[in-house]
């Protein structure tokens, strides 16, 4: 079995560890025994090779072919506009953080391509970003594993009108690139074989889910990231899994489970004390509600930064509802920064002379840890002695493992969204009725 690349401890969920808002060691044993059976019948998927999901960690033939496209898509290229929505992009968000991409003072490195990744549907944002870009040497990577999704559909066709606007219409395959299904009833497809747009396709695993397929790795290759490596963490997170009765996955999706059913507990709150987990935060968001919240069942996500949100919820999480589970994830930070300047650290400063900033974040994420169990809410800690490729794939894997394994022990399906195509059914309506208006 591959080493863990973090470590995770679930003590502070318990009773014994904070009193009556954990769970008794009969609920937790019963929901440990559910996850367990969870679990077998995913390890049972997975050998028969029904999950694409568990079997990327183990694909190689895949990442050869996502450098040849990165490199055409960066080739005399100065900004990279990749257009997608919901899984086809919080996850490209997610590893793009890893180089910084989104935070105060990124900038991309010299011989790579300012990324931008505007998900949301804004008119006003989107017009300011074409016209930031020098349209001649920009490039658009179009993600939709369907090829019908509307946003990012509606953007490219924004896009494409600049481009002609601009004199380059006929050299569309130049600017545009696919990443999608193949079909002959895909719409992206469709287009991109009329224009003769660059195309790869789309890896057979649902959005949310993809992160470590081509629709993750490709983003992260333009970056720098290394794909191999992700899938490399990733692979020790499924590994432990499949393996150990007892991993990680499988203790985590049993106190969610547990919690649920003795206190009522429906609310799972994500808090990262690491800036580079923001858009991970947002990742996990979607994928549990998502997939999780069905037929009346499911439990909210909630995504958090600490310390940030120590200023913004912890009085919420510590004094309002004890409905709410919380997963903290740290990174091993303390002697981080620059020690002060002595003549600084004194008078009123002096508490923090020989202090760095990442000893004050070590002493803030250990206190809040110890706050919400002194105050009895069940917190699970994650701890990743550096946030890397690999650190980042095995988080990774294990949310969307603990994802399944609690659809499992709820009994909904985690792969469908049928509440969410009602709305994109009827926003089709709406848009039709409003171009059939205006005729």
């Amino acid at each position: 079995m591959t080493k863990p690349y973090y470590a995770c401890d679930i003590s502070q969920t318990l009773e014994a560890e904070i009193g009556t808002g954990g769970l008794t060691g009969s609920a937790f044993d019963a929901a440990l025994k559910q996850a367990e059976g969870a679990a077998k019948r995913l390890k049972q998927k997975h050998a028969a090779g029904e999950l694409m999901l568990t079997q990327l960690p183990s694909e190689r033939d895949d990442l050869a072919d996502v450098k040849v496209f990165a490199a055409a898509l960066t080739k005399d290229t100065t900004d990279l506009v990749i257009l997608g929505i919901g899984g086809s992009s919080l996850g490209a968000q997610a590893l793009a953080q890893l180089k910084g991409w989104g935070l105060p003072g990124y900038q991309s490195a010299d011989n790579r391509p300012t990324v931008h990744l505007p998900e949301n549907l804004d008119p006003l944002t989107f017009e300011r970003l074409l016209a930031s870009c020098d349209l001649r040497t920009t490039r658009f990577l179009i993600v939709s594993k369907s090829g019908g999704t509307a946003e990012p559909l509606t953007q490219m066709l924004a896009a494409m009108t600049a481009i002609e606007q601009a004199g380059s219409g006929e050299h569309l395959a130049h600017h545009f690139f696919a990443l999608t299904s193949p079909g002959d009833s895909n719409p992206l497809r469709q287009v991109a074989n009329n224009h003769g747009l660059p195309t790869l396709d789309h890896a057979d695993v649902g959005g949310r889910f993809s992160v470590l397929s081509n629709t993750g790795l490709l983003p992260a290759e333009l970056l720098g990231i290394d794909g191999l490596r992700l899938r490399l963490g990733a692979a020790s997170t499924l590994d432990a899994t499949l393996s150990d009765e007892k991993s990680p996955v499988v203790l985590c999706a049993a106190t969610t489970v547990g919690l649920l059913a003795q206190r009522g507990v429906s609310l799972s709150a994500l808090t990262s004390y690491d800036d580079r987990l923001q858009r991970f935060g947002l990742w996990f968001r979607q994928l549990w509600g998502e997939s999780l919240g069905k037929e009346g069942k499911g439990l909210t996500p909630l995504a958090g930064v600490g310390p940030v949100d120590q200023h913004s919820q912890l009085q919420l999480y510590l004094a309002g509802p004890n409905d709410k589970l919380h997963t903290i994830i740290t990174r091993d930070v303390k002697g981080e920064g620059p020690l002060p300047v002595s003549d600084f650290a004194a008078g009123p400063l002096r508490a923090y002379a020989g202090t760095t900033m990442g000893d004050l974040l070590d002493a803030e994420q250990r206190a809040t840890l110890a706050t919400l169990a002194k105050n009895g809410r069940p917190v699970r800690h994650l701890n990743v002695a550096t946030l890397n490729e690999e650190s980042m794939g095995a988080l990774l894997m294990h949310f969307m493992l603990e994802t399944i394994l609690v659809a499992d022990m709820l009994g909904v399906d985690p792969f469908d969204q049928p509440a969410v195509e009602e709305g994109k059914i009827l926003a089709r309506d709406y848009l039709a009725d409003s171009g059939g208006s205006a005729t």
